[in-house]
């Protein structure tokens, strides 16, 4: 995290009002604005753990990671700055979360793209507070009021979930796909063959629907199941139980926090950072597929047709295939071997 994004950049046109104040920043946090801002203390909550990671090495345990907030997290504050996410139902959850938790007659800022539906943020919170629109810039809506009442929240409200071939997948806001299988996934699990053997991590696991597929006509697999979404974590874990599955489930930034080799690599990876297209995640799979993976043992990720991974992947592995394609999306496949680039 460097460059500040354009909402950052709105909020720091408002510097002088955070100087004496207690703040919580949470939502779609980019980039370490939270740690640069002068205030008088500062916490952040995130269900990145991404975001978590960067803003951690300035904030330490003022910086926390989890799926729903807790009062440890948000004790002293008196502001929470806010920062909307893509997803209307995502932003629901967290606002709802917090602002249980924050005293009434708390100062509340939202600022947000506009093209990400930051305008929803009045009515969402109307209930519960009064927002009005402070500034605009930067194609950024900035949004100021006060904590006039506190939601309930329960978070099992939240969850929701979808029958797949016999299989319960479970889902909670922010994960991908969350209403039911997106076509990329299902071109992937096309591929999959019956009794599949091995260690298999599932990158960017979502809703688990993947390990899920895998492990239903292939029960000798082991799963390892990562991803950097709280929410993403849950639902997985959610997933497996409600099948009486077993795997382990553990947030990673792709192969930050994997160790060992496995026998096959699955994925569906993102290619947006909120709003912004990122290649970052999906590159950072391919190049470093090559040092987790067994002799032998394959990578196999779903791709918009259009994205330039054919030469990333044979300058990885020395050679890919293509196992299946419609006019959106392909299958690759590439297998580790002596022409693998390990560094």
């Amino acid at each position: 995290m460097s460059a500040f994004t354009p909402a950052s950049e709105v909020v720091l046109r408002h510097s002088d009002e955070f100087l004496t104040r207690h703040v919580l920043f949470a939502g779609d946090l980019q980039d370490d604005l939270p740690a640069q801002l002068a205030t008088a203390s500062t916490r952040v909550h995130t269900q990145q753990y991404h975001h978590w990671q960067a803003l951690s090495r300035s904030l330490g345990d003022r910086a926390r990671f989890s799926l729903v907030a807790t009062a440890d997290d948000v004790e002293g504050c008196d502001t929470l700055v806010y920062y909307w996410p893509k997803n209307k139902p995502e932003a629901q959850f967290q606002l709802q979360n917090l602002l249980s938790l924050l005293p009434v007659g708390c100062d509340l800022f939202v600022v947000g793209e506009n093209r990400s539906g930051v305008r929803s943020a009045e009515g969402m919170v109307e209930a519960w507070a009064t927002l009005e629109k402070i500034d605009s810039a930067r194609r950024c809506g900035f949004y100021h009021g006060q904590l006039e009442q506190r939601p309930t929240f329960d978070e099992r409200d939240f969850r929701d979930g979808y029958l797949m071939d016999g299989l319960t997948i479970c889902t909670l806001p922010g994960v991908f796909s969350r209403d039911g299988l997106d076509n990329g996934s299902a071109l992937l699990l096309s591929t999959f063959t019956p009794h599949t053997k091995g260690k298999v991590l599932d990158v960017g696991c979502g809703s688990g629907v993947l390990s899920a597929h895998l492990r239903s006509h292939s029960p000798k697999v082991r799963l390892w199941l990562c991803d950097v979404g709280a929410a993403a974590l849950s639902a997985s874990r959610g997933t497996l139980a409600m099948n009486e599955m077993e795997g382990e489930v553990f947030a990673s930034n792709v192969f930050s926090d994997v160790s060992g080799r496995f026998d096959l690599i699955i994925s569906n990876p993102p290619f947006h950072e909120g709003t912004q297209t990122s290649l970052e995640a999906a590159q950072s799979l391919i190049r470093g597929a090559a040092k987790h993976l067994n002799n032998g043992g394959e990578l196999r990720i779903v791709a918009n047709a259009f994205l330039p991974y054919p030469q990333l992947l044979d300058e990885t592995f020395g050679r890919h295939e293509v196992l299946a394609q419609t006019g959106r999306f392909k299958v690759y496949r590439a297998v580790m071997g002596r022409g693998a680039r390990q560094g």
